[in-house]
């Protein structure tokens, strides 16, 4: 039975492993032969060697995409994180102890289902509705709540509220599933953990920071990496809901912005995979540095 095992596990793994090799590992590899050479997107192309990474150190714009990149990847993780720890917390023990049993606020199960829907929304169609609601006029959601008498705010079109408010819809749109995530967690802890603090006269507080954080942090530190990831991205939102695709004077470019329009709007497919090596770099450099940084004995319940 036991020799029958591999060539049962190795059936099921070979045509998704043999996907993946083709359409991500094969991609990433085109990707790296692409940025050393001069290809525009269609016709042949010539070897240039490392003059798109040497064009890409001198492009103001992209440092400026980058820093972009580093404000989202700075905010993104930490408010994201914070918020959906503070409510799965009262979803499930905010409610203190009852019967020797603890439990969330009072209706806890619709709040779950209130807070996860933004997940089941289009990334598209959440950059629609909030370009609406950001509206520079009147017609705008926001602004449409103050008197005439008030002078609208511009919000996406403001170079200088733009990409702060791209930030609040990444924020809106991933809480939802880090409650969900975060309050799984939770349920794993065992009850008799919460009583004996309970016993001891441990405060909510005194639980949240002494007994969730620690038995939850493997689900933060997953949460931090793909949620750094997400701040690397964000292309669909900027995309969508700013002007200029990179709002005024490039207040919300970032560097995922930038491989589309060299790549699409410039024609300059072998600067845009260059733009994509160093951002495929830049993330599994997070990736990595956020599992040693973060790394600590585990904390069993």
């Amino acid at each position: 039975m036991r020799h029958g095992k591999y060539p049962f596990i190795i059936g099921f793994l070979a045509v998704p492993v043999a996907l993946y090799a083709i359409f991500v590992v094969g991609a990433y590899l085109q990707m790296f032969r692409l940025s050393l050479t001069d290809w525009s997107g269609y016709g042949t192309f010539n070897d240039v060697g490392f003059d798109n990474f040497v064009k890409l150190w001198n492009d103001e714009v992209i440092w400026t995409a980058l820093r972009h990149n580093g404000f989202l990847l700075l905010l993104m993780p930490i408010i994201t994180i914070a918020v959906a720890l503070v409510f799965a917390f009262l979803l499930n023990v905010g409610g203190g102890s009852h019967g020797g049993m603890t439990r969330g606020v009072w209706g806890s199960k619709v709040y779950r289902v209130v807070f996860f829907f933004p997940q089941l929304l289009a990334l598209a169609l959440v950059a629609v509705i909030f370009q609406r609601v950001y509206g520079p006029d009147k017609s705008g959601m926001i602004n449409g709540l103050f008197p005439d008498s008030w002078e609208p705010w511009l919000f996406l079109a403001d170079e200088r509220w733009a990409l702060t408010c791209i930030l609040v819809v990444l924020i809106w749109q991933a809480v939802g599933f880090y409650v969900v995530l975060f309050s799984a967690g939770m349920g794993s802890i065992g009850q008799e953990v919460y009583e004996a603090a309970a016993l001891d006269g441990a405060n909510r507080i005194t639980l949240f920071f002494k007994i969730t954080l620690p038995l939850l942090w493997g689900n933060i530190q997953v949460a931090w990496i793909y949620l750094g990831i997400a701040a690397f991205d964000c292309f669909a939102l900027v995309n969508i809901m700013t002007v200029n695709q990179g709002g005024p004077n490039n207040s919300t470019q970032v560097l995922s912005m930038q491989i589309y329009l060299n790549a699409f709007k410039y024609s300059q497919a072998g600067y845009a995979s260059a733009i994509g090596v160093v951002l495929f770099f830049l993330a599994l450099s997070f990736a990595w540095l956020t599992l040693r940084v973060s790394r600590r004995d585990s904390v069993e319940a």
